[in-house]
């Protein structure tokens, strides 16, 4: 299959997915409970497969070349933006609509690549159709109720969404390893743009003192810092491995260190913008058990979800950040006792000195092997 680059429409619609990031952040802010966390996740997981599904799909149909295709992308971003609109509420008054407005998305993507993809491609979303279409229909369903019984509902559709490419696989499918790869990363930088904007919601209102602007620094610091993690290290081998694997095994590769492993590294990016946030909007104060909890565990899942990265196509984990993962979990009930400028600002100190310690430590190992 030869090599695409990523197109403008693609670009076009994962706008859209900035501003329902930005909304599962401000659902989480507007429920600072255990079971907002929860049900912000859930939200996040919806939205993210919502995404990975059109990630495949517009890697096999040339959708800015045929105008059908063209179309069907631009009214299921319109679908999404409805979504989008009602993440706030999705437990609520618009839990219906959200997951009508979920469903449209999904079907779309559905018809779409079962029309305008090869005969093998063709009935491999047919094997997923019933997963595909079942999961939604689930969330149309679970908004007409609350409760113990929506929260069921809830959970049934992730679990028949998410399983149905792993019960009946992934053969048939196909991966553009460079334009899949480079989607992937995008989506990456979207979260981690959603993360500034939490800077600027955080701060919004407050008076620039030295202590908010320090907090402020610490948060694009700590951005910064999982966003070298990820792009001086965790992408480059990847991308080779991905490619080197071919046939079922490089789709079932795509599946799970993409698809699946993705999900812990940029939902983990939304609760570490939740902390940030927090942090601005509280700068002197502790952090609640909550909002700790979603920075330091956001923090941990973030390097958890590298490691399984690693593990899923290397078979082997960096134990640096195996230890960073445990230290951030230890710091979590430190984080409630000090002001949240200083929960902040160690962890921020903690991801800084990962990176800088496997930069030195790489760069020395290149110029062993060179000299």
């Amino acid at each position: 299959m030869p090599e695409q680059d990523v197109t403008p429409i693609e670009l076009f619609f994962d706008l859209v997915f900035v501003f329902a990031f930005t909304q599962v952040t401000g659902f989480l802010v507007d429920h600072l409970t255990w079971t907002g966390m929860i049900r912000g996740a859930a939200l996040f997981a919806a939205l993210w497969w919502a995404w990975v599904t059109y990630s495949w799909l517009t890697g096999a149909v040339p959708a800015e070349e045929r105008l059908p295709a063209r179309l069907v992308i631009l009214t299921a971003m319109s679908a999404m933006l409805i979504v989008a609109l009602a993440v706030p509420d999705a437990f609520g008054d618009d839990g219906v609509l959200f997951g009508v407005a979920y469903f449209v998305v999904r079907a779309l993507h559905v018809v779409l690549y079962a029309v305008a993809t090869p005969p093998e491609t063709h009935d491999a979303v047919l094997r997923a159709a019933p997963g595909f279409l079942g999961g939604p229909a689930f969330l149309v369903v679970a908004g007409l109720f609350d409760g113990p019984l929506a929260g069921g509902l809830w959970i049934a559709a992730l679990a028949i969404d998410y399983g149905i490419v792993l019960v009946r696989g992934v053969e048939g499918f196909h991966v553009n390893v460079g334009h899949f790869v480079e989607r992937h990363r995008l989506v990456l930088i979207i979260a981690l743009g959603e993360s500034l904007i939490a800077i600027g919601v955080g701060a919004e209102g407050l008076p620039l003192s030295t202590d908010v602007v320090l907090a402020a620094l610490f948060g694009i610091a700590l951005i910064i810092a999982l966003w070298w993690l990820y792009f001086d290290y965790v992408v480059l081998a990847a991308e080779q491995t991905l490619a080197a694997a071919s046939g079922h095994d490089q789709t079932r590769m795509a599946r799970d260190s993409y698809s699946y492993i993705h999900l812990l590294m940029v939902g983990s990016i939304i609760f570490i913008a939740l902390g940030i946030e927090q942090t601005l909007a509280h700068v002197s104060e502790p952090l609640g058990t909550v909002a700790a909890a979603a920075l330091f565990g956001g923090a941990a899942l973030y390097l958890l979800g590298h490691n399984a990265f690693r593990y899923r196509d290397h078979r082997n984990i960096s134990l640096e950040r195996l230890i960073v993962t445990i230290i951030a979990l230890m710091l979590t009930p430190l984080a409630v006792q000090v002001p949240a400028i200083v929960a902040l600002g160690g962890i921020t100190m903690l991801f800084i000195g990962l990176a800088a310690y496997e930069t030195v430590r790489n760069e020395h190992r290149h110029k062993f092997r060179t000299s």
